[in-house]
């Protein structure tokens, strides 16, 4: 929604500057959208692997305190 709104604003601003100026405007939007949402999704994946690290580091860190029990 953040989006539309954006680029609605760039699109009044440039009203004066020709169509071709919020067509620019719009595409470089658009783009810096997709290169969010990219940037969201390596975000979670990354989180997630760093997630999935500190559970293997955890059940290893428990086997070794169970061994040394025995």
């Amino acid at each position: 929604m953040k989006t539309i709104a954006v680029i609605a604003c760039i699109g009044w601003l440039l009203a004066g500057c020709g169509v071709e100026s919020v067509s620019t405007a719009a595409t470089a939007a658009a783009l810096k959208q997709k290169e969010l949402e990219a940037g969201r999704k390596t975000m979670q994946e990354a989180e997630k692997k760093i997630g999935e690290s500190m559970q293997q580091v955890q059940q290893s860190n428990e086997k070794a305190a169970d061994a040394d029990k025995q």
